[in-house]
């Protein structure tokens, strides 16, 4: 039997994080001397074992490659965070505070019912409406997760006799977390951020749409079963043939090109608000152990505080 961790004791570590971060975030407000370090260097620690306990979930049940290596990747960088805030490195409250708003716009959404319900089932309904643009037109009914985010194919007309409902993660809502987070801990004019901001949740909105729709016509009607395929899926992920399309489409497509469009958004929201640099910059310090001047490497056009251009 695989090993996995209840959903209740991470989304109970999960408040306890957040709680920490928010907590940081005050005593920093309050100006309490050496405290805001401290009390988010616990928090850091705490944010690594919360990522440790999701590889299980990620690793047995969603069977994401990309995502069990960043979860496991996320405790020694955590870790690593929470050394060099212990140590003096004050830059990375504003990293800590950027994780604080991510958690305070994300977990509402994730844990309290009738937000989940309305963001998975409009997200399910959006998707329906993306592929009757390409001629299908399923219905949705009741999926596994008990919404109403199912696409109702009939298994006797489609290649593979399957077919995919929406979740939580397929709404979009935590990457606009990370960008509503990053904008939010920064000091910049409000017009800016909030541009920024409407940027960053429009161009998401837009790639998750096309995302789902991909992902559920590729499913049922098998996009990806030629048989090279399907060998690496039954022999090595020990799963039906069935489920090749999916995989490949979600799993291996989605999430690479999800990571590759996050990048790039994150390019064209720096234009708009640079001040985002710094957090940016104490990102690539924890990763590699160098400094990085990001402003300089974006080019005159960027300052990181928001400024006039280098002449």
């Amino acid at each position: 039997m695989a090993f996995s961790v209840p959903s209740s004791f991470t989304d109970v570590l999960a408040w306890v994080v957040i709680g920490a971060f928010v907590l940081s975030v005050l005593l920093e407000w309050l100006d309490v001397a050496d405290a805001p370090r401290y009390v988010a260097s616990a928090a850091w620690v705490i944010f690594g074992v919360f990522w440790l306990a999701l590889v299980p979930h990620y690793y047995y049940h969603v069977q994401s490659p990309i995502e069990t290596i960043l979860s496991l990747a996320a405790l020694p960088l955590s870790l690593y965070t929470a050394v060099l805030l212990f140590r003096g490195r004050d830059s990375l409250l504003v990293l800590s505070k950027a994780v604080a708003f991510m958690g305070l716009i994300y977990l509402p959404a994730e844990t309290i019912p009738f937000v989940r319900t309305w963001l998975i089932e409009t997200t399910a309904s959006q998707a329906h409406w993306g592929m009757e643009q390409f001629g299908y037109s399923p219905g949705l009914v009741e999926g596994a997760n008990g919404y109403q985010s199912r696409f109702d194919f009939d298994p006797d007309e489609t290649v593979t006799g399957r077919t995919t409902y929406i979740v939580m993660a397929c709404t979009g809502i935590g990457s606009m977390a990370i960008f509503g987070g990053l904008i939010a801990a920064v000091k910049a004019p409000l017009r800016r951020k909030a541009a920024g901001f409407a940027f960053a949740v429009g161009i998401i909105w837009f790639l998750n749409l096309v995302r789902n729709v991909f992902i559920g016509l590729a499913s049922p009607w098998g996009w990806f079963q030629q048989e090279p395929l399907v060998y690496v899926v039954t022999t090595y992920l020990g799963e039906p043939a069935s489920r090749t399309s999916f995989l490949v489409a979600h799993n291996y497509i989605g999430q690479t090109l999800s990571v590759v469009a996050l990048v790039g958004i994150t390019y064209l929201v720096v234009r708009i608000v640079p001040e985002v640099l710094v957090v940016l910059e104490d990102v690539l310090f924890v990763l590699t152990g160098t400094e990085y001047d990001l402003e300089d490497a974006l080019g005159p056009s960027v300052r990181a505080d928001g400024g006039e251009p280098k002449r």
